[in-house]
């Protein structure tokens, strides 16, 4: 492999020649061998360093002219903007466990960003540091890029995915407003009631989830920028936050505002466990319907099999024909994927000491991983599963004729203790509670026939 050398303020370091990094980079892949390929810096990150960067450069243009000059301006953008698209992921090698600001991965950003601006111009224009970097610190920029990510995650693919699995959950309500059956509560048989209603209760959840990720979102939309090293706002122009914040809003279509309190922006991040527990929510929700779907379709003769769900693939390598509820799995599999993240979120998020928290690139990992599984999971279960399920019609009028709960309609006539008589019977003996009723001389036949009408219980 061919290398070059690049420096920084502790002396000379060999780069690949390849590479769009510098120094700070390559020390970072040489001193934190954790996680190497597999748990690198998330791309949504990346990604938002390239928009800050640009933001940041056409806020010093506006606010610093005689330091930000029209021509870096220029280079400066077309640079952000590649690492913005993706265009230069393959240049932001580091791994999430390196140090707790996320400095090495800011310097990075700045790094590739003058490097490449350099090679567009044809010249050595720009500055890692003084240039890319300008206005800024790593502990600003770092909170800054986290938020930013945040939002376009959930607004851009979560709420996205929440919408069509909701879509469809609509739908399936409106096709099955006519078809009684069997409630159940504590897993035992309930009084009945319409699939529709409850299909209701998962669209009601999926619902409340939007809510409450909406209800988060104005805070992951304000921003550390302009706070620098520990909130003064050290070597940056008076108004650099808010210019930052409005070009970031422009170029996104987003409502980014600079946090009022800049200290609480460097060391708290309370916005983001407050918006990861609408992660959980959700998650919860998604976990009930998934466990939902797989028990009404056990089976598919010894089980409850009161829906037909679609067969992807075979479901075992021993049994033929077999086929599982594979997508519900894979619903319950991140469901619990994001609790454990929860977790992770909250327990760092408390780490802020003084002016800092320092725990940032795992509280970045565990919320954009979550977002992202729980965006992806719905898609492949709302596409997969959830949009092909029918109700078995027979099955449920045949579990419903079954159930003892239905003797609840008597309650009124003959009183809860001989409805419970009738009830008992007709379990211990095998009969209807038709029959068990009669045999017991609570109603005659036909006011039995009278009172008793399951289908008007829902």
């Amino acid at each position: 492999m061919d290398y070059r050398i690049e420096h920084d303020s502790m002396g000379e370091v060999r780069v690949p020649a390849d590479r769009l990094w510098g120094a700070q980079t390559q020390r970072s892949i040489e001193n934190f061998p954790i996680g190497v390929g597999l748990e690198t810096m998330p791309g949504e990150i990346i990604h938002a360093f390239g928009l800050l960067k640009e933001a940041a450069a056409l806020a010093n243009r506006a606010l610093a002219p005689e330091r930000m000059t029209e021509e870096k301006l220029r280079w400066l953008r077309e640079a952000a903007g590649e690492v913005a698209s993706g265009a230069l992921d393959a240049h932001f090698p580091l791994v999430v466990w390196q140090t707790g600001s996320g400095t090495q991965s800011n310097m990075n950003a700045n790094e590739v960003i003058a490097n490449r601006a350099n090679a567009l111009a044809g010249k050595a224009l720009l500055h890692p540091n003084d240039d890319v970097n300008m206005s800024q610190s790593s502990n600003d920029t770092f909170p800054t890029a986290l938020h930013i990510a945040a939002v376009l995650a959930v607004e851009d693919r979560l709420l996205p995915a929440l919408d069509r699995l909701t879509e469809t959950l609509l739908r399936l309500e409106a096709e099955n407003r006519d078809v009684l059956k069997c409630g159940r509560t504590h897993l035992q048989d309930a009084v009945p009631i319409r699939f529709s209603q409850e299909i209701s209760g998962w669209r009601a959840s999926a619902a409340r989830d939007r809510e409450m990720l909406c209800s988060a979102l104005p805070y992951l939309k304000r921003l550390a920028l302009g706070g620098t090293a520990v909130g003064t706002g050290l070597n940056a122009p008076m108004g650099f936050g808010e210019a930052a914040a409005a070009e970031l809003s422009g170029m996104t279509g987003k409502n980014f505002v600079s946090e009022d309190n800049k200290f609480h922006a460097l060391s708290s991040r309370d916005e983001l466990v407050f918006a990861h527990g609408a992660l959980k929510a959700l998650a919860g929700d998604l976990m009930k319907l998934a466990n939902d779907v797989r028990w009404l379709a056990s089976g598919p003769r010894n089980g409850l099999g009161e829906i037909a769900i679609p067969e992807n693939e075979p479901g075992s390598s021993i049994m033929p024909g077999k086929v599982n509820p594979t997508q519900c799995e894979a619903v319950t599999m991140v469901a619990v994927q994001v609790m454990g993240n929860d977790a992770a979120v909250g327990f760092a998020a408390s780490q802020g000491n003084f002016e800092l928290n320092v725990f940032l690139p795992v509280l970045a990992y565990n919320f954009l991983q979550s977002a992202r599984l729980l965006a992806e999971c719905m898609d492949a279960f709302n596409e997969r599963c959830l949009a092909g399920l029918t109700p078995r019609r027979e099955k449920m009028a045949e579990n419903l004729a079954r159930s003892l709960m239905t003797v609840t309609a008597l309650n009124p006539h003959i009183g809860y203790e001989n409805a419970a008589k009738v009830a008992k019977l007709a379990y211990r003996e095998d009969i209807s509670l038709r029959e068990a009723c009669l045999r017991l001389g609570f109603l005659t036949a036909a006011e039995f026939d009278r009172v008793f009408h399951p289908e008007q219980m829902a």
